[in-house]
């Protein structure tokens, strides 16, 4: 049996991992979640953990938002506390600014986890069509759901229902397409 590590900077992203892994990972892969108390927390974390863990036949996922800062600048930091430890086969990944990008990213999936109606038709508005470009989908998702939306509940709600292939979010893309080459390893 393979490991995969996900190193978490909050709860709503294990909610949404829970839902999604299932129907991607192999049935010889089997995910474990770190959850650390906001990105600070796991900036602070990373090194320690990786060097602390002993567990053989594992691999590492970092999952960050980029919020307002540089995608970049940020992925190599967590990159470079990654090779802190030794380690040179993490993968990193940052949401592009939020986690709930991929939420609308794929807005039938918002309106059946949250039972609503009259968002799918939302999809194609250029707004909607690039998620990804959203500075704050958190606040949009937020807008959108008339306050339904909370983060955990949220993503609870909301990520069994995500459409793998279909998705408009090019970072839940990229994401998913590294956990599975990952996971193939």
């Amino acid at each position: 049996m393979k490991r995969l590590i996900f190193l978490l900077e909050e709860p709503s992203a294990k909610e949404m991992l829970k839902a999604i892994l299932p129907k991607i990972l192999p049935d010889h892969v089997y995910p474990e979640f770190k959850i650390f108390d906001g990105k600070q927390d796991l900036e602070k974390g990373i090194t320690r953990t990786l060097k602390a863990w002993r567990i053989p036949n594992c691999a590492f996922v970092v999952i960050r938002d980029q919020d307002s800062g540089n995608c970049q600048i940020i992925k190599q930091n967590l990159v470079d506390l990654c090779k802190q430890a030794e380690r040179y086969d993490v993968l990193v990944r940052i949401a592009c600014h939020e986690l709930e990008s991929f939420y609308l990213g794929d807005l039938i999936a918002v309106e059946k986890g949250l039972n609503l109606s009259g968002l799918a038709k939302k999809q194609n508005n250029k707004k909607y069509r690039d998620p990804d470009r959203i500075t704050s989908p958190s606040q949009e998702l937020t807008r959108l759901t008339s306050g339904l939306y909370q983060k955990i509940a949220g993503s609870r709600a909301i990520a069994p229902h995500i459409h793998i292939e279909n998705n408009k979010s090019h970072s839940f893309k990229i994401l998913l397409a590294g956990i599975c080459k990952l996971a193939g390893e």
